[in-house]
């Protein structure tokens, strides 16, 4: 069974760091675009981040540029969202999702076919 599994959320203050992490199992995505997204209450589920397989190429959203950064282990099967002076609006749950393709797409349409179940981040002001 493929699985992609999120950890490392919590509730923080703001200008706290927190690290998700992403374990991949039942199949090898290291030739995988992996990427996050965050879905806070009320609003539609947005892309925050995403690297491809190799990790030679990353992108974010403008909200978190400088702030957040994504990285992978490919021997792992894990990727990571380290998050840095977080503030109350990065509240919402990040989700963990996986594209069979290797260089990542951040279009309309870009197929993601694997989504972990999500991991509270919760910043307190």
């Amino acid at each position: 069974q493929v699985q992609l599994v999120e950890s490392g959320g919590g509730l923080v203050q703001a200008g706290a760091s927190l690290r998700l992490s992403c374990a991949a199992s039942g199949r090898t995505f290291s030739s995988d675009c992996m990427a996050w997204f965050r879905q806070a209450p009320g609003k539609e589920r947005e892309f925050v981040s995403a690297i491809n397989w190799s990790g030679s190429s990353t992108y974010y959203v403008d909200a978190v540029k400088g702030r957040f950064t994504i990285s992978r282990d490919n021997a792992k099967n894990t990727a990571y969202l380290q998050m840095d002076s977080l503030k109350p609006e990065d509240t919402a749950v990040y989700y963990c999702a996986a594209s069979i393709r290797r260089e990542c797409g951040l279009g309309y349409g870009f197929p993601w076919n694997y989504w972990g179940q999500g991991t509270q981040v919760t910043v307190s002001s």
